[in-house]
């Protein structure tokens, strides 16, 4: 049965994500740079009774990133669903970052998502159907944190590309923008979050979102 596939599988919203889907009945593969990261994640979707891959992989190396797909996609069969969640997040001001640094960021918080879903939505493209969401946020750029608000502006644009590219195929390709810092119990629970990415996974064509913003209210 085919499944989905999480990249960026750590504590917060990708593991909370991994398990909406496995609730769903849906086999799981979960992605991160940390062996540790991704099996205690796969660990948690077993224990609730779901069906988990760990697979370690680093966004900026194509080549792995692309082999973690492929073995999510021999174990599970061609996904149904891929959330790329990966992100460096880190408070940084202008001028402050060197160009290697700005360069590193932007390969994990928009380049990673650009080479995955190359390699997966045109899978879902042929077969008609498929879903690939990426985690957004900043809606407003922040000076404190500009590698990241450069780098969700970004995934806002990148997210519009694949959608013309690939939308009218049959591929729901949306965004979920996080409007404030993430944590368990609060406004921003990642739990709550994760509710989003089911609901625009199940979404009827007719009515589909191209990014839903949690604002916390």
């Amino acid at each position: 049965m085919a499944g989905a596939v999480v990249i960026g599988a750590g504590p917060g919203i990708g593991r909370s994500v991994a398990l909406r889907f496995a609730r769903e009945r849906l086999p799981v593969a979960v992605v991160a740079r940390s062996a540790a990261t991704v099996e205690a994640v796969a660990a948690d979707i077993e224990r609730a009774g779901g069906r988990a891959l760990a697979l370690t992989a680093d966004v900026t190396d194509e080549a792995g990133l692309r082999a973690a797909l492929d073995a999510a996609a021999s174990a599970f069969g061609p996904p149904e669903a891929v959330v790329y969640n990966a992100a460096v997040i880190r408070p940084d001001a202008p001028g402050e970052l060197s160009v290697r640094e700005h360069q590193a960021a932007w390969a994990v918080n928009v380049v990673g998502a650009v080479n995955a879903a190359a390699h997966v939505a045109p899978g879902m493209a042929g077969r008609g159907h498929g879903t690939y969401i990426v985690t957004g946020g900043m809606p407003e750029p922040d000076p404190r944190y500009v590698s990241l608000s450069l780098g969700k502006a970004g995934v806002r644009a990148l997210v519009g590309l694949l959608d013309a590219e690939y939308g009218p195929s049959g591929v729901h390709v949306a965004t979920v923008t996080v409007d404030g810092p993430v944590a368990t119990g609060t406004a921003f629970d990642p739990d709550d979050i994760a509710e989003h990415y089911w609901r625009l996974h199940v979404q009827p064509r007719d009515a589909w979102q191209r990014e839903i913003v949690h604002t916390g209210r």
